[in-house]
Protein backbone atom coordinates (compact mmCIF):
# COMPACT_ATOMS: atom_id res chain seq x y z
CA UNK A 1 0.00 0.00 0.00
CA UNK A 2 1.21 3.40 -1.07
CA UNK A 3 1.26 6.67 -2.85
CA UNK A 4 3.92 8.56 -4.95
CA UNK A 5 4.10 12.41 -4.95
CA UNK A 6 6.36 15.14 -6.85
CA UNK A 7 6.46 16.91 -4.13
CA UNK A 8 6.18 16.05 -0.42
CA UNK A 9 6.32 18.43 2.30
CA UNK A 10 6.78 16.90 5.82
CA UNK A 11 5.44 18.57 8.93
CA UNK A 12 2.22 21.21 8.98
CA UNK A 13 3.55 24.08 10.55
CA UNK A 14 4.07 27.54 9.40
CA UNK A 15 6.75 26.74 7.03
CA UNK A 16 4.44 24.10 5.17
CA UNK A 17 1.94 26.64 4.45
CA UNK A 18 4.16 29.34 3.14
CA UNK A 19 5.81 26.58 1.19
CA UNK A 20 2.53 25.10 -0.24
CA UNK A 21 1.65 28.94 -1.22
CA UNK A 22 4.93 29.32 -3.17
CA UNK A 23 3.86 26.21 -4.72
CA UNK A 24 0.82 26.83 -6.09
CA UNK A 25 1.78 30.40 -7.38
CA UNK A 26 4.41 28.05 -9.82
CA UNK A 27 2.07 26.35 -11.01
CA UNK A 28 1.88 23.03 -9.06
CA UNK A 29 -0.25 20.76 -10.89
CA UNK A 30 -3.38 19.11 -9.14
CA UNK A 31 -1.95 15.54 -7.49
CA UNK A 32 1.68 16.77 -7.70
CA UNK A 33 1.93 17.63 -4.19
CA UNK A 34 1.22 16.48 -0.50
CA UNK A 35 1.73 17.47 3.25
CA UNK A 36 2.07 15.38 5.86
CA UNK A 37 1.38 16.25 9.04
CA UNK A 38 0.61 14.26 12.52
CA UNK A 39 -1.55 17.58 13.97
CA UNK A 40 -5.18 17.15 12.46
CA UNK A 41 -5.44 20.45 11.13
CA UNK A 42 -4.13 22.52 8.32
CA UNK A 43 -0.73 24.30 8.14
CA UNK A 44 -1.34 27.61 10.89
CA UNK A 45 0.56 30.33 12.14
CA UNK A 46 2.22 29.33 15.26
CA UNK A 47 2.78 32.29 17.15
CA UNK A 48 -0.91 33.20 17.72
CA UNK A 49 -0.96 30.31 19.69
CA UNK A 50 0.73 31.87 22.76
CA UNK A 51 -0.85 35.90 21.59
CA UNK A 52 -3.99 36.04 20.37
CA UNK A 53 -5.21 31.97 20.90
CA UNK A 54 -4.70 33.31 24.78
CA UNK A 55 -6.90 36.16 25.43
CA UNK A 56 -9.90 36.19 27.18
CA UNK A 57 -11.94 38.10 25.06
CA UNK A 58 -12.06 37.75 21.14
CA UNK A 59 -9.37 34.97 21.22
CA UNK A 60 -8.12 34.01 17.51
CA UNK A 61 -9.62 30.73 16.89
CA UNK A 62 -9.23 28.92 13.46
CA UNK A 63 -9.74 29.18 10.30
CA UNK A 64 -9.09 33.04 11.22
CA UNK A 65 -5.21 32.40 11.46
CA UNK A 66 -4.38 29.52 9.29
CA UNK A 67 -1.16 30.18 6.97
CA UNK A 68 -0.64 32.53 5.37
CA UNK A 69 -2.43 35.67 6.86
CA UNK A 70 0.94 36.55 8.96
CA UNK A 71 1.97 37.84 5.78
CA UNK A 72 -1.23 39.43 4.97
CA UNK A 73 -1.45 36.95 1.99
CA UNK A 74 -3.81 34.54 1.06
CA UNK A 75 -5.52 32.56 3.97
CA UNK A 76 -5.16 28.82 3.21
CA UNK A 77 -7.83 26.81 4.76
CA UNK A 78 -8.80 23.20 3.65
CA UNK A 79 -10.98 24.43 0.94
CA UNK A 80 -8.14 26.22 -0.32
CA UNK A 81 -5.82 22.88 -0.55
CA UNK A 82 -8.68 20.95 -2.81
CA UNK A 83 -9.22 23.46 -4.86
CA UNK A 84 -5.50 23.82 -5.50
CA UNK A 85 -5.29 19.92 -5.76
CA UNK A 86 -2.76 19.76 -2.98
CA UNK A 87 -3.59 16.64 -0.85
CA UNK A 88 -3.40 17.21 3.14
CA UNK A 89 -2.41 13.79 5.05
CA UNK A 90 -3.40 14.83 8.52
CA UNK A 91 -3.18 13.23 12.03
CA UNK A 92 -0.50 11.43 10.28
CA UNK A 93 3.00 10.47 12.17
CA UNK A 94 6.31 9.36 9.85
CA UNK A 95 8.03 6.15 11.79
CA UNK A 96 10.81 6.11 9.35
CA UNK A 97 12.25 7.77 5.79
CA UNK A 98 14.70 6.46 3.48
CA UNK A 99 16.29 9.39 1.57
CA UNK A 100 17.88 6.97 -0.41
CA UNK A 101 15.02 5.64 -1.90
CA UNK A 102 12.97 8.77 -1.57
CA UNK A 103 10.62 7.20 0.69
CA UNK A 104 8.60 8.14 3.82
CA UNK A 105 6.76 4.92 6.03
CA UNK A 106 4.21 6.01 8.40
CA UNK A 107 2.77 4.95 11.65
CA UNK A 108 -0.02 2.98 9.70
CA UNK A 109 2.36 1.62 7.31
CA UNK A 110 1.95 3.10 4.37
CA UNK A 111 4.80 4.01 1.83
CA UNK A 112 5.14 7.32 0.69
CA UNK A 113 7.15 8.39 -2.06
CA UNK A 114 8.30 11.54 -3.78
CA UNK A 115 10.74 13.19 -6.12
CA UNK A 116 11.30 16.43 -3.89
CA UNK A 117 10.81 16.10 0.20
CA UNK A 118 10.70 19.32 2.06
CA UNK A 119 11.60 18.90 5.44
CA UNK A 120 9.64 21.16 7.81
CA UNK A 121 9.45 19.02 11.42
CA UNK A 122 10.45 22.18 12.66
CA UNK A 123 10.41 21.48 16.81
CA UNK A 124 9.66 20.19 20.04
CA UNK A 125 9.36 21.76 22.96
CA UNK A 126 11.88 20.33 26.26
CA UNK A 127 10.73 19.26 29.00
CA UNK A 128 11.51 19.14 32.28
CA UNK A 129 12.09 15.11 32.68
CA UNK A 130 15.16 16.05 29.73
CA UNK A 131 16.87 17.78 33.00
CA UNK A 132 16.17 14.70 35.98
CA UNK A 133 12.80 16.66 37.11
CA UNK A 134 9.62 14.39 37.07
CA UNK A 135 6.31 15.57 36.96
CA UNK A 136 5.41 17.35 33.60
CA UNK A 137 2.94 14.88 32.52
CA UNK A 138 0.51 16.37 35.07
CA UNK A 139 -2.65 17.57 34.33
CA UNK A 140 -2.06 21.41 35.37
CA UNK A 141 1.50 21.69 34.06
CA UNK A 142 1.76 22.94 30.67
CA UNK A 143 3.93 23.45 27.41
CA UNK A 144 3.11 25.60 24.55
CA UNK A 145 4.04 24.28 20.66
CA UNK A 146 0.86 23.26 18.88
CA UNK A 147 -2.73 23.69 19.13
CA UNK A 148 -3.39 20.95 21.29
CA UNK A 149 -1.33 22.55 23.88
CA UNK A 150 -2.51 25.68 23.39
CA UNK A 151 -6.12 24.18 23.94
CA UNK A 152 -5.16 22.60 27.06
CA UNK A 153 -3.40 25.76 27.98
CA UNK A 154 -6.87 27.68 27.40
CA UNK A 155 -8.61 25.26 30.01
CA UNK A 156 -6.13 25.25 32.42
CA UNK A 157 -6.40 28.88 32.58
CA UNK A 158 -10.23 29.34 32.84
CA UNK A 159 -9.87 26.63 35.92
CA UNK A 160 -6.92 28.94 37.68
CA UNK A 161 -8.79 32.46 37.64
CA UNK A 162 -7.57 33.93 40.49
CA UNK A 163 -5.27 31.79 41.61
CA UNK A 164 -1.65 31.26 41.03
CA UNK A 165 0.79 30.15 38.17
CA UNK A 166 4.61 29.40 37.69
CA UNK A 167 5.98 29.97 33.87
CA UNK A 168 9.17 28.48 34.36
CA UNK A 169 11.75 30.04 31.49
CA UNK A 170 12.01 33.56 30.55
CA UNK A 171 12.61 33.60 27.10
CA UNK A 172 9.67 33.93 24.03
CA UNK A 173 7.36 31.78 25.40
CA UNK A 174 7.53 32.67 28.99
CA UNK A 175 6.75 36.36 28.56
CA UNK A 176 4.17 35.90 26.09
CA UNK A 177 2.79 33.71 28.38
CA UNK A 178 3.12 35.39 31.39
CA UNK A 179 1.31 38.71 29.90
CA UNK A 180 -1.81 36.30 28.76
CA UNK A 181 -1.89 35.17 32.24
CA UNK A 182 -1.85 38.57 33.84
CA UNK A 183 -4.33 39.58 31.04
CA UNK A 184 -6.85 36.43 32.28
CA UNK A 185 -6.42 37.45 36.02
CA UNK A 186 -3.99 35.38 37.42
CA UNK A 187 -0.90 35.77 39.76
CA UNK A 188 2.20 34.99 38.11
CA UNK A 189 5.69 34.09 39.14
CA UNK A 190 8.51 33.85 36.35
CA UNK A 191 11.23 31.53 37.12
CA UNK A 192 14.69 31.51 35.26
CA UNK A 193 18.59 30.98 35.40
CA UNK A 194 19.41 34.20 33.60
CA UNK A 195 20.04 37.52 35.75
CA UNK A 196 17.54 39.20 33.35
CA UNK A 197 14.34 38.36 31.14
CA UNK A 198 15.88 37.46 27.31
CA UNK A 199 18.66 36.34 28.16
CA UNK A 200 19.72 35.58 24.38
CA UNK A 201 18.99 38.77 23.42
CA UNK A 202 18.17 41.53 25.36
CA UNK A 203 20.43 44.13 27.18
CA UNK A 204 20.02 44.78 30.92
CA UNK A 205 18.66 48.20 30.13
CA UNK A 206 16.31 47.19 27.63
CA UNK A 207 15.19 43.62 29.82
CA UNK A 208 14.74 46.02 32.83
CA UNK A 209 12.41 48.47 30.91
CA UNK A 210 9.76 45.01 30.11
CA UNK A 211 10.64 43.92 33.79
CA UNK A 212 9.23 46.92 35.81
CA UNK A 213 6.28 47.02 33.40
CA UNK A 214 5.70 43.44 34.04
CA UNK A 215 6.01 44.09 38.04
CA UNK A 216 3.85 47.09 37.50
CA UNK A 217 1.06 44.05 36.49
CA UNK A 218 2.03 42.72 39.09
CA UNK A 219 4.54 39.55 37.82
CA UNK A 220 7.08 38.31 40.74
CA UNK A 221 10.47 37.61 38.98
CA UNK A 222 12.56 34.66 40.68
CA UNK A 223 15.79 35.57 38.60
CA UNK A 224 19.17 33.06 38.78
CA UNK A 225 18.07 29.88 39.49
CA UNK A 226 15.70 27.00 38.44
CA UNK A 227 13.24 24.83 39.52
CA UNK A 228 14.19 21.66 41.51
CA UNK A 229 10.78 19.55 41.90
CA UNK A 230 6.82 19.84 42.00
CA UNK A 231 4.82 19.40 44.82
CA UNK A 232 2.01 16.94 43.90
CA UNK A 233 -0.83 16.14 45.61
CA UNK A 234 -2.60 12.72 45.88
CA UNK A 235 -4.86 13.43 42.98
CA UNK A 236 -1.65 13.74 40.99
CA UNK A 237 -2.11 17.40 40.46
CA UNK A 238 0.39 20.06 40.70
CA UNK A 239 0.04 22.53 44.10
CA UNK A 240 3.82 24.36 44.23
CA UNK A 241 7.23 24.04 42.75
CA UNK A 242 10.49 23.95 44.89
CA UNK A 243 13.79 26.05 43.57
CA UNK A 244 16.96 25.66 44.20
CA UNK A 245 17.20 28.54 45.53
CA UNK A 246 15.14 27.18 48.45
CA UNK A 247 12.22 29.04 47.78
CA UNK A 248 8.36 27.29 47.20
CA UNK A 249 6.08 28.99 45.35
CA UNK A 250 2.57 27.59 45.09
CA UNK A 251 0.90 27.02 41.75
CA UNK A 252 -2.78 26.42 40.64
CA UNK A 253 -1.38 26.40 36.78
CA UNK A 254 2.43 25.91 35.80
CA UNK A 255 3.16 26.64 32.51
CA UNK A 256 6.82 25.17 30.70
CA UNK A 257 8.65 27.36 28.53
CA UNK A 258 12.85 26.56 28.35
CA UNK A 259 13.40 26.08 24.92
CA UNK A 260 13.38 23.62 22.05
CA UNK A 261 14.77 20.93 20.14
CA UNK A 262 14.82 20.52 16.49
CA UNK A 263 12.75 17.31 15.28
CA UNK A 264 16.06 15.28 13.13
CA UNK A 265 15.43 12.16 14.53
CA UNK A 266 14.04 10.68 11.06
CA UNK A 267 17.20 11.78 8.88
CA UNK A 268 20.35 11.38 11.76
CA UNK A 269 22.64 9.35 9.87
CA UNK A 270 21.47 10.27 6.39
CA UNK A 271 21.58 13.52 6.27
CA UNK A 272 24.46 16.00 6.92
CA UNK A 273 23.73 17.50 10.64
CA UNK A 274 25.08 20.86 12.07
CA UNK A 275 24.52 23.13 14.87
CA UNK A 276 21.56 20.69 16.23
CA UNK A 277 19.93 21.43 12.47
CA UNK A 278 20.07 19.39 9.52
CA UNK A 279 22.73 21.24 6.71
CA UNK A 280 21.78 23.08 4.05
CA UNK A 281 23.11 25.30 1.50
CA UNK A 282 22.45 28.46 0.63
CA UNK A 283 19.49 26.70 -1.63
CA UNK A 284 18.14 25.26 1.18
CA UNK A 285 19.91 21.51 -0.31
CA UNK A 286 20.46 19.06 1.85
CA UNK A 287 23.35 16.28 1.70
CA UNK A 288 20.88 14.65 -0.47
CA UNK A 289 20.46 16.37 -3.80
CA UNK A 290 16.42 15.14 -3.38
CA UNK A 291 15.64 16.58 -0.14
CA UNK A 292 15.16 20.07 1.26
CA UNK A 293 15.29 21.56 4.60
CA UNK A 294 13.59 24.76 6.44
CA UNK A 295 12.58 26.47 9.23
CA UNK A 296 13.38 25.75 12.87
CA UNK A 297 14.63 22.25 11.63
CA UNK A 298 17.44 23.88 9.20
CA UNK A 299 21.09 25.05 9.49
CA UNK A 300 22.04 27.50 6.70
CA UNK A 301 24.34 29.86 5.40
CA UNK A 302 23.64 33.24 6.92
CA UNK A 303 25.78 35.06 4.29
CA UNK A 304 25.82 38.50 6.40
CA UNK A 305 28.08 36.64 8.93
CA UNK A 306 29.67 34.29 6.92
CA UNK A 307 28.26 31.36 8.66
CA UNK A 308 25.84 28.14 9.40
CA UNK A 309 23.02 29.24 11.86
CA UNK A 310 20.01 27.31 13.02
CA UNK A 311 17.00 30.22 13.47
CA UNK A 312 14.18 29.41 15.74
CA UNK A 313 12.15 32.28 14.59
CA UNK A 314 8.35 32.64 12.17
CA UNK A 315 10.47 34.74 10.22
CA UNK A 316 12.88 32.22 9.05
CA UNK A 317 10.63 29.79 8.87
CA UNK A 318 8.27 31.49 6.43
CA UNK A 319 11.13 32.38 3.78
CA UNK A 320 13.25 29.87 3.75
CA UNK A 321 10.04 27.62 2.96
CA UNK A 322 8.96 29.94 -0.12
CA UNK A 323 12.89 30.14 -1.17
CA UNK A 324 13.41 26.18 -1.09
CA UNK A 325 9.90 25.46 -3.35
CA UNK A 326 11.61 28.15 -5.58
CA UNK A 327 15.14 26.74 -5.80
CA UNK A 328 13.30 23.18 -6.18
CA UNK A 329 11.03 24.47 -9.30
CA UNK A 330 13.38 27.04 -10.81
CA UNK A 331 16.71 26.37 -9.96
CA UNK A 332 18.54 27.97 -13.03
CA UNK A 333 16.79 31.25 -11.52
CA UNK A 334 16.94 31.49 -8.01
CA UNK A 335 19.27 33.40 -6.25
CA UNK A 336 21.20 32.76 -2.93
CA UNK A 337 19.44 32.45 0.31
CA UNK A 338 20.40 35.98 1.81
CA UNK A 339 18.43 36.05 5.04
CA UNK A 340 18.89 38.79 7.26
CA UNK A 341 17.73 37.26 10.92
CA UNK A 342 14.89 39.18 12.37
CA UNK A 343 13.41 38.76 15.78
CA UNK A 344 9.74 40.07 17.28
CA UNK A 345 7.53 40.46 19.72
CA UNK A 346 4.56 41.70 20.97
CA UNK A 347 3.34 41.36 24.72
CA UNK A 348 0.40 44.34 26.19
CA UNK A 349 1.11 47.26 24.43
CA UNK A 350 4.41 47.04 23.41
CA UNK A 351 5.67 45.98 19.80
CA UNK A 352 9.55 45.27 18.87
CA UNK A 353 11.77 43.97 16.32
CA UNK A 354 15.35 42.80 16.19
CA UNK A 355 17.41 42.94 13.05
CA UNK A 356 20.82 40.89 12.66
CA UNK A 357 23.69 39.87 15.92
CA UNK A 358 23.75 40.93 19.09
CA UNK A 359 27.34 40.70 19.31
CA UNK A 360 30.29 43.68 20.43
CA UNK A 361 29.27 46.81 22.10
CA UNK A 362 26.07 48.32 22.47
CA UNK A 363 24.44 52.20 22.27
CA UNK A 364 21.26 52.42 23.50
CA UNK A 365 18.90 55.38 22.21
CA UNK A 366 15.42 56.92 22.62
CA UNK A 367 13.45 57.63 25.69
CA UNK A 368 14.10 54.77 28.37
CA UNK A 369 10.78 56.28 30.46
CA UNK A 370 8.40 56.61 27.69
CA UNK A 371 8.08 53.73 24.95
CA UNK A 372 9.76 54.48 22.04
CA UNK A 373 13.67 53.22 22.58
CA UNK A 374 16.43 51.07 21.12
CA UNK A 375 19.84 49.74 20.36
CA UNK A 376 22.54 49.29 18.25
CA UNK A 377 25.07 46.60 18.25
CA UNK A 378 28.67 47.49 16.87
CA UNK A 379 31.20 44.95 16.18
CA UNK A 380 34.87 45.12 14.70
CA UNK A 381 33.66 48.95 13.63
CA UNK A 382 30.32 48.01 11.59
CA UNK A 383 27.13 48.08 12.99
CA UNK A 384 25.33 44.26 12.63
CA UNK A 385 22.43 44.20 15.10
CA UNK A 386 19.56 46.62 15.50
CA UNK A 387 16.68 46.48 18.43
CA UNK A 388 13.66 48.91 18.21
CA UNK A 389 10.44 48.84 20.28
CA UNK A 390 7.31 51.34 19.51
CA UNK A 391 8.64 51.69 15.61
CA UNK A 392 6.41 52.63 13.03
CA UNK A 393 6.22 50.01 9.95
CA UNK A 394 8.84 53.19 8.12
CA UNK A 395 11.08 52.93 11.32
CA UNK A 396 11.04 49.14 11.22
CA UNK A 397 11.86 49.25 7.73
CA UNK A 398 15.08 51.51 7.80
CA UNK A 399 16.68 49.36 10.68
CA UNK A 400 16.32 46.34 8.49
CA UNK A 401 17.81 48.06 5.55
CA UNK A 402 21.00 49.45 6.77
CA UNK A 403 21.36 46.66 9.41
CA UNK A 404 21.77 44.79 6.36
CA UNK A 405 24.22 47.11 5.19
CA UNK A 406 27.10 46.72 8.06
CA UNK A 407 27.84 50.23 7.99
CA UNK A 408 31.15 51.28 9.54
CA UNK A 409 30.86 53.12 12.76
CA UNK A 410 33.62 54.93 14.08
CA UNK A 411 32.06 57.16 17.26
CA UNK A 412 29.68 55.31 19.33
CA UNK A 413 29.15 58.37 21.16
CA UNK A 414 27.93 60.54 17.92
CA UNK A 415 26.03 57.66 17.44
CA UNK A 416 23.79 57.64 20.23
CA UNK A 417 23.30 61.60 19.63
CA UNK A 418 22.05 60.61 16.30
CA UNK A 419 19.82 57.51 17.39
CA UNK A 420 17.14 56.50 15.29
CA UNK A 421 17.81 59.29 12.95
CA UNK A 422 21.27 57.93 12.21
CA UNK A 423 19.12 54.54 10.20
CA UNK A 424 16.30 56.44 8.92
CA UNK A 425 18.06 58.98 7.39
CA UNK A 426 20.64 56.39 6.11
CA UNK A 427 17.93 54.27 4.58
CA UNK A 428 16.49 57.25 2.79
CA UNK A 429 19.56 57.73 0.48
CA UNK A 430 21.14 55.84 -2.17
CA UNK A 431 24.02 54.40 -1.47
CA UNK A 432 26.74 54.19 -4.16
CA UNK A 433 29.92 53.01 -1.63
CA UNK A 434 30.24 49.92 -0.02
CA UNK A 435 31.59 51.77 3.22
CA UNK A 436 29.33 54.34 5.28
CA UNK A 437 31.00 56.02 7.81
CA UNK A 438 29.68 57.01 11.38
CA UNK A 439 33.12 59.58 12.37
CA UNK A 440 33.41 62.42 14.78
CA UNK A 441 31.46 64.62 12.11
CA UNK A 442 28.97 62.01 10.98
CA UNK A 443 29.87 62.46 7.31
CA UNK A 444 28.80 59.41 5.52
CA UNK A 445 29.96 58.10 1.65
CA UNK A 446 26.83 58.80 0.57
CA UNK A 447 25.54 60.25 -2.86
CA UNK A 448 22.00 61.51 -3.61
CA UNK A 449 21.70 59.71 -7.15
CA UNK A 450 23.86 56.96 -8.52
CA UNK A 451 26.88 57.44 -10.36
CA UNK A 452 26.57 55.12 -12.77
CA UNK A 453 23.51 57.41 -14.64
CA UNK A 454 26.68 60.65 -14.18
CA UNK A 455 28.90 57.93 -15.89
CA UNK A 456 26.54 57.37 -18.74
CA UNK A 457 25.61 60.83 -19.14
CA UNK A 458 29.19 62.01 -19.13
CA UNK A 459 29.66 59.12 -22.26
CA UNK A 460 27.13 60.69 -24.16
CA UNK A 461 28.95 64.08 -24.01
CA UNK A 462 32.33 62.85 -24.61
CA UNK A 463 31.03 61.01 -27.56
CA UNK A 464 29.15 64.06 -29.13
CA UNK A 465 32.11 66.54 -28.75
CA UNK A 466 34.48 63.86 -30.34
CA UNK A 467 31.83 63.62 -33.04
CA UNK A 468 31.65 67.46 -33.56
CA UNK A 469 35.62 67.59 -33.64
CA UNK A 470 35.65 65.28 -36.35
CA UNK A 471 33.00 67.37 -38.57
CA UNK A 472 34.81 70.27 -37.69
CA UNK A 473 38.08 69.15 -38.77
CA UNK A 474 36.96 67.11 -41.77
CA UNK A 475 35.26 70.48 -43.38
CA UNK A 476 38.49 71.79 -42.44
CA UNK A 477 40.38 69.24 -44.52
CA UNK A 478 38.15 69.75 -47.40
CA UNK A 479 38.68 73.00 -47.49
CA UNK A 480 42.27 72.71 -47.28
Amino acid sequence: MGRAFVYVILGGGVAAGYAALEFANKGVAHGELCIISDEPVAPYERPALSKGFLLPEDPARLPAFHTCVGAKEERLTPKWYKEHGIELILSTRVKSADVRRNTLVTAAGETISYKYLIIATGARALKLEEFGISGSDAENVCHLRDLADATRLVDMMQASTGGNAVVIGGGYIGMEVAASLVINKINVTMVFPEPHCMGRLFTPKIASYYEEFYKSKGVNFVKGTVMSSFVINPEGKVTGVNLKDGSYHPADLVVVGIGIRPNTSLFEGQLTLEKGGIKVNSQLQTSNSSVYAVGDVASFPVKIFGEIRRLEHVDAARKSARHAVSAIMEPDTTPEFDYLPLFYSRVFSFSWQFYGENLGEVVHFGDFSRTSFGAYWVHDGHLIGSFLEGGSKEEYEAIAKVTRLKPAIDDLSELERQGLGFVVALSQKQLVEPIVGVGSSMSMVVLEKPVFPWHAAAGVVAAASIAAFAYWYGRRRRRW
